[in-house]
Parts: C-alpha cells; structure tokens; sequence
C-alpha cells in the first residue's frame, strides 16, 4: 500500500504491472480490496491502480466539500496516469461516468458495471437505525443483488466486504446515489469515438436494471447499435466463467491527452 496527496487528502492505492493503465474506481461502501482477482490477473499485462475514496479504507476521513471525481482525476494527476481505462463499480461506474462527460479527451474508456445516470428508489432508512447492525443490513442488502447462479463463495466474500462499513457510511452513499446523484444531461457530452464505453449490467440488480444501462447507452451520442447479452449475476468480486450482458459503446479511439494543470482543470 503507498499514500498519495490529493486534494488536502491522503488517498491510499495499491500499483502494480507495467503497460496500457487500467485505474479501478470501488463500489459504494466497498473498498480498493474488492478488485483483488482482476488486479492481480491484469497487472501481468497492463499497469493497474487500484485506490480507496476519501473515507473509505485506509485513505482519510472525508469532510467538508468535495468530489469523488476531482479525487479521481487529482489521482490520476498525481500519479502521472495518462490515457487510462476506468474500471468503476456501482456508485464507481457513476464516477467513471462523470469523468467520461467532462474529461474524455484523457482518457482511453471507460468500464461501467452496474453504473447508470440516474438512480432513485433505492435509500432507505433502515440503512442507519438504532436498533439494527448496519453492518449485516448492508451487507445482506447488498447479497440480495446477486443471482441465485452466481457462486456462493463469491457471494459470501461480497458479503464480508460490505459487512465492514463505518456506521452510516452506506445510508450517506446511497442517501446521495438516490436523491442528489443525477448525470442524464452529463453523459450526453460523451463521445463514443474519442472515448470507449463498456457497460455491464446483471439482470438480477434492481439497483441499476439492464434498462438503466441501455438508457445510459441510448443517450451517448455516436454510440454503435447496443449489443446485448445477459449477465447472470452481480459477482464483481469472482464472476462467473461465461458473462453475459455487455453493452459497447464506441471504438477505442484515442485523443491527444490534456494535462490537468493548475486553474485550467
């Protein structure tokens, strides 16, 4: 683990291989740990960066104003990252997302699972209560998005990842997921040739539906016809060996990067 400075923060990261860069972005209340497989398997071919948010893991505590995505791109800054391919999860394909509409000229692409605009419906407020272990709620919340085919080791370690959140930390994530989070004018500005979408979505995740990510696909501009199939399952953590919902945007064009310097970010 090594700690970088990023915004008035130490965010910790984990970096590995040498090669193209894939930066993966965690799910909410998840952290840099659940990329365990796809960080060791791709750091044989490419260089990987795996980091934790502000407040999450072993990076600082989060407080006063920020942005998940300017943490990102200060990262990505700070690390001398260029042309990478995001990786995010959830609230971490959000992120992704975000940093496609307003930053794509830097980037290679981008991999979204499970990440749509616009997320309502999903906070409740049983996800921080006093008589309730947030702990097991959470994590048993989260269970429930798997598909009766995926692994039960897989769904077990998914379990313990998310089972190991500060109290409240999910509420505020998904309390800002489902009433604050709201990207349908922003991912509009993507361009599908000069930046490369892939979305991946499970059939059994009410969280973001395989609607949700066709909506997301519908409204990128110059994106190819949407080739679908069908994932069985929300296993991020060990997938299972045939998946089957991929929705591709876009070839994999690359642009001139634009240093983030400075006012001129």
């Amino acid at each position: 683990m090594a700690m970088v400075r990023v915004n008035g923060v130490r965010l910790a990261y984990d970096e590995a291989g040498s090669g193209p860069p894939v930066v993966f972005v965690h799910a909410a209340l998840a952290d840099r740990r659940m990329w365990e497989r796809q960080y060791r398997a791709l750091s044989k071919t490419h260089r990987v960066i795996r980091y934790d948010w502000r407040g999450y893991g072993d990076s600082d505590d989060a407080s006063g104003d920020f942005a998940h995505h300017e943490d990102l791109l200060g990262l990505l800054d700070a690390l001398d990252v260029n042309d990478a391919v995001l990786v995010g999860c959830s609230m971490g394909g959000a992120i992704s997302l975000k940093v496609a509409a307003d930053y794509q000229g830097e980037l290679t692409g981008i991999v979204g699972l499970e990440a749509t605009a616009y997320a309502p419906g999903r906070y409740n407020e049983f996800l921080h209560h006093p008589a309730i272990h947030g702990g097991e709620l959470c994590a048993s919340y989260t269970l429930g998005l798997c598909a009766p085919s995926s692994p039960e080791a897989a769904k077990r370690e998914n379990w313990w990842y998310y089972a190991q959140g500060g109290p409240g930390v999910y509420a505020g994530d998904v309390h800002y997921y489902s009433f604050d989070w709201d990207a349908r004018e922003d991912i509009r500005r993507i361009d599908a040739r000069k930046c490369r979408v892939s979305l991946l979505t499970g059939e059994y995740d009410y969280s973001c539906t395989p609607a949700m990510t066709e909506a997301v696909a519908a409204a990128i501009p110059d994106a190819p016809p949407v080739a679908k199939r069908t994932l069985p399952s929300k296993s991020i953590t060990r997938p299972p060996p045939a998946p089957r919902c991929v929705v591709d945007t876009g070839s994999c064009a690359r642009s001139a990067r634009r240093r983030r310097a400075g006012s001129g970010r």
